[in-house]
């Protein structure tokens, strides 16, 4: 089964009392995949809210989620508007809350002004390396300049730039907030990591301890995936046990579509507290 196909299957939420249930992708390891628990938001959101679309997503991660284990996504709405809604979604395991997001949901409206980053000048999808698809990626995957943030002797600068596609999707704009979502979870940390001699990401639960505590997707515009969409990610600053990235993305044909920001946990293991992470 493929990546993108495994994640459609844990985003079909059953309804709740409290809002929905949902499975987890088997990951290998006795952590949820934070960029599931995004996807899984997106879908709860709208299916509360059927009218309007996410535009900004914020989820702060508390505790790990452990995939052998039914998650409750419990919604609670704070406002719901002609224009605009804000909900409250609360991902927990039994009486162990896991995350928690504050989502603004919006309607369609036309420009008044209009202004945007530009794309940076990258090179096509076809001149980039591919790379299999992964949870991080549900989808096809290539690679701007043939970087590898694993690798703890690759050094380069803290910028990472991948194409990112994933076709034959449900044609519901949901479902590709949803995979785009998820896809933005896993690759800042090791864009952080970069820049540092003998420290990748293929370390990351091994000798480093890592983990997503915050991150903050806005919308822009409605994202189609069965096109390649390029993430530019960049860190622009690391440093007390903690990575903060941020990045756009933007269609083929160079229009803003997205961004995000994050804060994680980057540090040795026994560095700081760990009652929550």
């Amino acid at each position: 089964m493929g990546a993108a196909q495994a994640l459609l299957e844990v985003l079909e939420l059953e309804p709740s009392e409290t809002g929905f249930l949902a499975r987890s992708l088997a990951t290998g390891t006795d952590v949820v995949f934070g960029g599931q628990l995004l996807a899984q938001a997106v879908v709860a959101a709208a299916r509360t809210v059927p009218a309007q679309e996410v535009k900004t997503l914020h989820g702060v991660f508390a505790r790990a989620a452990r995939p052998d284990a039914p998650l409750e996504f419990d919604v609670i709405p704070f406002h719901t508007g002609r224009t605009l809604s804000s909900l409250t979604i609360v991902a927990r395991q039994g009486d162990r809350r896991c995350a928690h997001f504050t989502v603004l949901m919006s309607a369609s409206e036309s420009d008044l002004v209009r202004h945007a980053a530009r794309m940076p000048e990258v090179g096509e999808p076809d001149a980039a390396a591919e790379r299999p698809a992964s949870l991080l990626a549900p989808g096809e995957l290539r690679v701007v300049g043939d970087v590898d943030v694993m690798d703890p002797d690759r050094v380069g600068p803290a910028e990472y730039a991948i194409w990112f596609r994933s076709p034959g999707l449900p044609k519901q704009l949901s479902i590709h907030q949803a995979l785009l979502a998820d896809a933005t979870d896993g690759h800042l940390i090791g864009t952080a990591m970069r820049p540092h001699p003998g420290v990748g990401q293929a370390m990351a639960h091994q000798s480093i301890q890592t983990g997503v505590v915050g991150h903050t997707l806005s919308f822009h515009d409605p994202i189609d995936l069965d096109e390649w969409h390029l993430i530019a990610h960049e860190s622009p600053w690391a440093g007390r046990g903690r990575a903060h990235g941020r990045a756009h993305v933007f269609r083929q044909d160079g229009r803003l579509v997205a961004s995000f920001v994050q804060d994680a946990i980057l540090r040795s293991p026994g560095m700081g507290g760990d009652s929550a992470r």
